[in-house]
C-alpha cells in the first residue's frame, strides 16, 4: 500500500503532499496521523525552515473521504470520544513554529479548504476551485470553521457556506483568501520565490513569532 502522505526534502524545505490521487486526496485518518509526523519530524529538524502542504496528481484535498465504509470516514464517531483526527491535524498545523505554506495545486473543497486557510501562507494555480460544499449534503463546516474566519471576511464567509458553491483561486486572491493565484505551469516557480525570501530570513525569530502568534490568536 502506498504511503498516504509523501514526504520530500530539498535544502530547508519540507513538502508533505497527500498521496490520494484516486480519493482527489481525501483526508482520512491516516492522511491526518502521517500529516502529524511530518510536522513533528520538521519541528525537529533544526535545518528545515519552512514546510509546503500539496496534493499528488491534480487535486489538492476534496476534504473527507465520504466514500461509504470509507477507512477513517469523517462522520465515523466513537461517541465516548470526543477527539477526531482532523481536529487533531488542524491544531498540531496551528502550533507549528515553522512557517506553513499550501500549495494549491488543483481542488481545495471542505476540510481541504480548511487546509488551505490554516496554513500560513496560500499560493494557487489560478483554476483551482475552493468552497465548503457541506451544505448540499445537510451539513455544516463547523470544524474548520474557526479556519476559515480568520481569512475570509464575513459576508464572502457567509455566501460560501450558505449556498456551497466554489470559487476560483483568481478570485479567492482577489478577496485575500489565497495570497496569490497564478498559471498552473508557473506555480512551482512562483513558489520556489517565495521560498527563497522566507527561508532567507531567521529561522529563531520566525519560530519564535509564530508561537507568540498562535498564543495571542482567537
Amino acid at each position: 500500500m502506498a504511503d498516504t502522505v509523501l514526504t520530500t526534502r530539498d535544502g530547508c524545505v519540507m513538502t508533505l503532499a497527500i498521496n490520494r490521487p484516486e480519493r482527489r486526496n481525501a483526508l482520512n485518518e491516516d492522511v491526518a496521523a502521517s500529516l502529524i509526523a511530518g510536522l513533528d519530524e520538521a519541528e525537529a529538524d533544526r535545518a528545515i525552515r519552512a514546510v509546503v502542504l500539496t496534493g499528488a496528481g491534480e487535486a489538492f484535498c476534496a476534504g473527507g473521504d465520504m466514500k461509504p465504509a470509507a477507512d477513517g470516514a469523517p462522520f465515523t464517531l466513537d461517541a465516548a470520544d470526543p477527539r477526531h483526527y482532523v481536529v487533531a491535524l488542524l491544531k498540531r498545523m496551528d502550533s507549528c513554529r515553522l512557517p506553513l505554506i499550501a500549495r494549491v495545486n488543483g481542488h481545495a473543497l471542505a476540510g481541504g479548504f480548511g487546509l488551505v486557510c490554516a496554513c500560513d501562507l496560500a499560493i494557487a494555480r489560478e483554476d483551482a476551485l475552493l468552497g465548503v460544499p457541506e451544505v448540499r449534503v445537510g451539513l455544516f463546516p463547523m470544524m474548520i470553521l474557526p479556519y476559515l474566519m480568520r481569512v475570509v471576511s464575513g459576508r464572502a464567509l457567509m455566501q460560501l457556506c450558505l449556498t456551497g458553491e466554489p470559487i476560483t483561486a483568481t478570485e479567492a486572491a482577489r478577496r485575500e483568501i489565497v495570497n496569490a493565484a497564478v498559471p498552473a505551469a508557473e506555480l512551482d516557480s512562483a513558489l520556489a520565490e517565495w521560498l527563497d525570501k522566507i527561508t532567507s530570513k531567521s529561522p529563531s525569530g520566525v519560530r519564535l513569532g509564530k508561537q507568540a502568534l498562535a498564543k495571542m490568536r482567537d
